[in-house]
């Protein structure tokens, strides 16, 4: 498999957290992903228990569109999505092995 030049890890042994309170589905980690991680959709009822008040609001505000990682295996940890994200909403966490 190639790789790209901002990727720092095999894939899988990172994957994308996005904090539901945070996100506002801006889409700017969709368009610098170099492996197609994530993808904008509307966030499931189920995803939206536990949001706090301001999570909601956002929520509420942007039509309930939300960055979600639906390719989180495919992730190399090159961070792009990390820095383009306006909002902060998204770091990188080790998987278990």
């Amino acid at each position: 498999m190639a790789t790209h030049s901002a990727c720092k890890q095999a894939p899988g042994a990172f994957a994308p957290v996005i904090d539901r309170n945070r996100c506002e589905g801006k889409a700017d980690c969709v368009r610098v992903c170099p492996v197609g991680v994530f993808r904008v959709e509307t966030l499931a009822p189920a995803q939206r228990e536990g949001l706090s008040l301001r999570g909601r609001l956002k929520g509420w505000a942007h039509r309930w569109q939300q960055a979600q990682a639906v390719n989180a295996g495919a992730c190399e940890a090159c961070g792009l999505c990390v820095l383009a994200c306006p909002e902060k909403a998204i770091t990188l966490a080790r998987t278990t092995p």
